[in-house]
This record gives C-alpha cells, structure tokens and sequence, in this order.
C-alpha cells in the first residue's frame, strides 16, 4: 500500500511538473515579439503561411543583406517567389524537409556566406524548436534573431481550440525531446572545425 501511494505521488509531482513547463513554453511562445534589427542574413523556414511573404517584406526592408529561403519544393523556381532587385542575393534551399534538415542545409548556408547575424523567420508555434536547433547547429558567435509570424491555426486561447492545444502540446513535446537531447550532446550540430 505505501508502495502504491509513493507512485501515486510520484505520478502527480510528475504531472504537476510537465504542467508548469508546458504552461511557461507556452507563456514564452506567444510572448516572443520581433527584434527591430538588421542583420546579414533573413532565414525563412518555409512549409507555414505568411512566412515566405514576411521575408521577402523584410528583405526588400533592408533588414538582410541576404534571404535565404530553406526547405522550398524542388519544383519551385526562384521567380515564383521573389522577382526584382536584390535577386541575385535570394537563395532557395531545396533538399531539406523537416525542422532538423532546415538547421543543417541553413547552417551550411550561413557559413557559405560567412554570415555572422539571422533573423530566423517561421510560425510562433514553431519558433522554439526551431531556435534551439538553429543555435546548436550554428557557431556560437552567429547571432540568431527569431523572428515569429502568426498563424491562423494557433490561437491565443489555446486552452479553449482543441486544433491549438494539440498544435502546442506536440511542439512542446518534440522541444523537450530537443533539450533533454542537447544537454548531453550539446554541439552535435555544430561542424568540425576546417571542414566547411
């Protein structure tokens, strides 16, 4: 009986736990606003509304000097998404297709062109997945700016849609997976020194 108690209340110190981190990843993820800052390089993760669009604004902004448009279909052409000046300094990706690929192709990307700052640009929801990956993936001395874009399908009363909640939860979900991965091997994104 005192077995089965200690488990009850280790199921519950648990549960209580997992709710506070899940309500301050939330609490962090709509209270991300963007940062009025230029920098090298505008990193749109594409595959969400809005995101492609609110780069190219940016971009045409004078924010970047660069855009990099990361996981875009193979049969997309470059015309398709940004015409006029500054395209010769548009740069589509177009092998990656999850978050993990993004962070790999874009890094490479970035040191390519030895970009030493990004506003990295996808869904609010999607943002502190993407950003850890990003920071683990890049060199530490490369500024990352994230740079949120809303969307219909995350709404503010998340606790009342069951579309957002479920949205939320398996972003925080796959984001705990991350950290609790990058604490033991953190850097592994990073390359190895002289082999870029």
């Amino acid at each position: 009986m005192a077995l089965l108690k200690g488990l009850i209340s280790l199921l519950l110190l648990i549960l209580i736990v997992l709710s506070v981190l899940f309500v301050d990843f939330v609490y962090k993820t709509f209270s991300l606003t963007p940062r009025d800052v230029k920098s090298d390089a505008i990193v749109v993760l594409t595959g969400g509304r809005g995101r492609v669009e609110e780069g190219v604004r940016l971009y045409r902004a004078g924010q970047g000097k660069k855009l990099f448009l990361i996981g875009v279909d193979p049969s997309v052409k470059k015309r398709e998404l940004y015409q006029g000046d500054g395209a010769g300094n548009v740069y589509l990706e177009q092998n990656s297709r999850n978050t993990l690929e993004n962070a790999i192709y874009a890094r490479d990307l970035i040191m390519k062109h030895k970009m030493t700052s990004i506003k990295l640009i996808t869904s609010r929801y999607h943002m502190k997945r993407s950003t850890i990956l990003f920071r683990n993936a890049l060199p530490k001395d490369v500024a990352i700016y994230p740079h949120p874009v809303d969307s219909s399908n995350l709404k503010e009363e998340w606790w009342s849609h069951q579309g957002s909640f479920k949205l939320l939860f398996s972003e925080f979900y796959k984001y705990c997976i991350l950290r609790f991965f990058f604490m033991f091997a953190p850097g592994e994104l990073r390359p190895i020194p002289g082999n870029n």
